[in-house]
């Protein structure tokens, strides 16, 4: 099928489902979950070859990881269409409402996007994820997953579409772009009569790539560089527990931990303690000066450790005079993403919180948190460092827009 078809018949599909119920969507998802459950073993097999085809290609471990649908993914990715079942409904919420002195009643109404078209590599659990997202907040979605889960992403598509047929609403509700040529994406960029927004998910190449070459709106964040800073009031024995989930909970994910400040007060304390941690878990250390002077033994962080995304176990420290430094430190080197401060003191976690400008700050709590689930917020298609429209974890009420509705009996100007 053409990609402008595909465009289409998605702008059709969303003008249908604009007007279903929730309980018509989220009855679909349900469906859509068991499906999935119906078709796991031909699934695994197709992962399976995935997989194969990945490793002969030399493709790395971490991206293999992301890759694979292990039985813990599978259960998270049935668990997530059934979570945004659940959730409320985003759309026809009524946000503003007042009537005027004049008898006109003006409200501002959640609606849907429209059409949304998702770009993204590797994880299969995206494919899904983006499909209940979409379905929840009543838009229709494309998706355009990489060559390398191409077998995976054709077998969860198809259940898909079956389960939405079943109950009742539009198959093109959701698109695959069942394609590896690279003209696919080109051609899908420029498909802004039919597409509302853009969401890209994988590298900073692929989200650049995207963001350079098309019109139409996108929600995007290109590096995951998360901070924790360990004040001087932290509770050493929680902090070493946060700060080794932040890192190992899952290294080649955009919300685990990249740089730890570690405030001078503590650092003697601290430092070899979640040095010890760390070295249980494999992680390499790179220090500053401060750092390597407690930990002689670990590498020597350079410039350029400050602004990477290692996506693996190896982890930037640094020791901080005060927490002016550490967000001095999250202002210069740090991309919006996640950053959170260690601290049982209500006035340092406050002024953490206002000055770290990210789209999610934590306090005493694991960088891993912030995908969106743990908010309460479902499935997600992505966790965006944009401040226009949608910030942090992208979910079915970031998915929605507004529009404003005028009653009146006959008012003129």
């Amino acid at each position: 099928m053409e990609i402008q078809e595909i465009a289409l018949r998605a702008r059709e599909a969303s003008r249908v489902l604009a007007a279903t119920s929730g309980i018509a969507r989220a009855k679909a998802l349900n469906a859509m979950a068991q499906k999935l459950i119906d078709v796991k073993a031909e699934l695994i097999a197709a992962n399976q070859e995935d997989l194969a085809q990945a490793k002969a290609a030399g493709i790395s471990e971490a991206f293999q990881k992301r890759l694979a649908v292990t039985d813990k993914i599978f259960d998270y990715m049935v668990k997530r269409l059934r979570e945004a079942a659940a959730l409320p409904d985003p759309v026809g919420r009524v946000l503003f409402g007042r009537t005027m002195p004049s008898g006109l009643k003006v409200s501002k109404v959640s609606v849907p996007l429209g059409v949304v078209a998702i770009i993204y590599e590797a994880r299969p659990n995206v494919t899904t994820d983006a499909a209940a997202v979409a379905l929840k907040s009543a838009n229709a979605v494309i998706l355009k997953g990489g060559s390398e889960s191409i077998r995976s992403n054709r077998v969860l598509v198809k259940a898909m579409q079956s389960a939405i047929l079943e109950a009742g609403l539009p198959a093109d509700t959701v698109q695959f772009v069942d394609s590896t040529d690279h003209a696919a994406v080109a051609e899908l960029l420029k498909q802004e009569k039919y597409i509302d927004v853009l969401i890209p998910r994988g590298g900073k190449s692929l989200i650049k790539a995207v963001s350079e070459n098309t019109r139409i709106p996108v929600i995007k964040h290109y590096d995951g560089i998360c901070h924790q800073y360990v004040s001087p009031t932290a509770d050493l024995d929680m902090a070493v527990k946060v700060v080794v989930n932040s890192k190992t909970e899952r290294v080649e994910v955009c919300n685990a931990l990249e740089t730890l400040l570690v405030d001078q007060a503590v650092a003697p304390n601290f430092l070899p303690m979640v040095k010890n941690a760390f070295d249980e878990k494999g992680v390499i250390l790179k220090g500053c000066e401060k750092t390597r002077a407690i930990l002689p033994g670990i590498e020597t962080a350079t410039d350029e450790d400050w602004d990477t995304e290692y996506l693996a176990p190896i982890l930037s420290v640094k020791v901080v005079e005060n927490l002016d430094e550490a967000v001095q430190h999250i202002a210069q080197h740090g991309s919006g993403h996640t950053d959170g401060i260690l601290t049982t003191s209500l006035k340092e976690a406050r002024e953490f919180t206002a000055k770290v400008d990210s789209a999610s700050v934590l306090i005493n709590a694991s960088t891993r948190l912030s995908g969106g689930g743990d908010y309460g917020m479902g499935a997600v298609v992505g966790i965006s460092t944009d401040k226009l429209h949608a910030r942090g974890p992208v979910g079915p009420e970031e998915l929605c827009s507004y529009k404003w509705i005028a009653e009146g009996d006959g008012h003129l100007r």
